[in-house]
């Protein structure tokens, strides 16, 4: 009998890992670290509730470390199976991996050093030599919903969700699940992009399923109506009147390089002035790279710019801190300018060292880009604490506190809807995962009212026949 389990991704937007299992085969999908609050962080740290050397394969549906961070531990715990995801995913991951491996013995020396740690000494979930041993297993495939063997009995197409460059869903089809010897179709959204957006192209249509597991991150919200380039323009505008800097939180990979084009653009129309721009992270600066060599996946405007020998994530005064001392020379900057770096939930990397300096200045602006997942330093800021901890440090918000909607690269309720109208037949149970309680409860909504199809929010752990 086929079952799916929920290791991750299910009463929370980080760490998802679902286990698909079918006549003794055992498939991973996605492995991403848990974030947020510490009983989610803690679960990173514990005996994973299944043998990862039992897993016969994983596939990743995007490159994002809460869908990917957990992959050097498994490996480091004894998975040596094959990694299926897209060839820009594979790039990307060749990129985002070890800089996380690094992040973490960086933190852990950092907590040493300065006696920040109830552990001595503290030490990293893995390092960069794990990490790059789980490089060697990946298996890079087409972004074409052309079918690949994942094992024996077990097929996979990837085709593109519009999330990031690489994002894919999978479908997932296993041979002789059935007692009547027929095969089982499970569809994963992945992270589904929202529709229109630059750079990346739309989500593809959903093929045929049986089964569906239906991202949720927006399952009770909306983006907005009012345009991201309208805000933008009124954020830089004001902070250049009050002669203030702005510190943009942004994960490398994705949303760095749509703030770039949207910049860029603003520029060029003359709506903002010219502004230094320093994208604090060198994974960024590598990731941009790896978005313009990924033409297939690039929607029809930016390959037009690309076509004219222009550079689509280039502002006019751009610079990229590399090292760890260009990023602190940044602190002798004065006067208006805009700062980009990760982590974009302020969970950890350089910006948290911005924010300590940048959060209590009156004339200053941090302006949120993406979601803010629930127990995040950056939640807190943008729920409005006017006192947060940083690095065991209470720092007092004083700054201006701005959230753009629109640049969200996941889908809206509406959105996913629009999606699902694609999909030829209606399966016999959706799943609605990688959303907070209340979203995914509400996308279950908006799909049983829309529909009328059998859905089921899921439970960290459950385990659930497919038949």
């Amino acid at each position: 009998m086929a079952k799916v389990t929920f290791y991750g991704g299910v009463g929370t937007v980080t760490g998802s890992k679902y286990l698909l299992e079918n006549n003794g085969r055992r498939i991973l999908v996605d492995c991403g670290l848990f974030q947020g609050f510490a009983e989610l962080r803690h679960r990173n740290w514990d005996d994973p509730p299944f043998d990862p050397a039992s897993i016969d394969a994983v596939i990743i549906t995007h490159a994002h470390i809460d869908h990917t961070g957990y992959l050097p531990r498994l490996v480091k715990l004894g998975f040596s199976g094959p990694v299926y995801t897209s060839k820009a995913s594979a790039d990307l991951l060749k990129i985002l991996l070890p800089d996380s491996g690094r992040l973490q013995e960086e933190e852990a020396d950092f907590r040493n050093r300065h006696q920040l740690t109830s552990h001595a000494p503290a030490l990293p979930l893995y390092d960069e030599k794990d990490a790059r041993d789980a490089l060697k297993l990946l298996q890079p495939v087409a972004n074409d919903g052309k079918n690949v063997e994942v094992i024996e009995g077990i097929q996979a197409s990837f085709m593109v969700a519009g999330h990031i460059m690489g994002a894919s869903l999978v479908l997932v089809e296993m041979a002789n699940a059935r007692p009547d010897g027929e095969s089982i179709r499970f569809l994963f959204s992945g992270d589904l992009g929202h529709y229109d957006q630059p750079i990346v192209k739309d989500p593809a249509p959903p093929p045929a399923c049986d089964y569906l597991m239906c991202e949720s991150t927006y399952g009770n919200r909306l983006h907005g109506d009012v345009s991201t380039a309208d805000q933008m323009t009124r954020i830089v505008n004001e902070a250049v009147s009050r002669n203030g800097p702005i510190l943009i939180p942004a994960f490398a990979v994705g949303r760095t390089q749509e703030v770039l084009y949207l910049i860029r653009e603003l520029e060029e129309e003359k709506r903002i002035p010219v502004l230094p721009v320093i994208v604090d992270s060198p994974m960024a600066a590598q990731a941009t790279q790896v978005y313009n060599r990924w033409h297939e996946e690039h929607d029809e405007e930016y390959a037009s710019i690309l076509a004219r020998k222009q550079h689509p994530l280039r502002t006019t005064a751009m610079t990229t801190a590399s090292s760890r001392d260009e990023s602190k020379r940044l602190n002798d900057m004065r006067g208006p300018r805009i700062i980009i770096s990760a982590s974009g939930m302020m969970t950890g990397g350089r910006v948290l060292h911005h924010a300590v300096r940048m959060l209590p200045m009156e004339n200053a602006t941090v302006v949120f880009v993406g979601y803010q997942a629930a127990g995040t330093t950056g939640r807190k800021i943008q729920d409005g604490e006017r006192l947060v901890k940083i690095m065991k440090t209470m720092v007092d918000v004083n700054c201006r506190v701005e959230k753009i909607e629109g640049f969200s690269a996941h889908a809206d309720w509406k959105a996913v809807i629009r999606w699902l109208e694609g999909l030829p037949n209606t399966p016999k149970t959706v799943f609605t995962t990688h959303g907070e309680p209340e979203a995914a409860e509400a996308m279950a909504g908006h799909i049983r009212e829309r529909f009328g199809w059998n859905v089921i929010v899921p439970e960290y752990q459950e385990s659930v026949e497919l038949e």
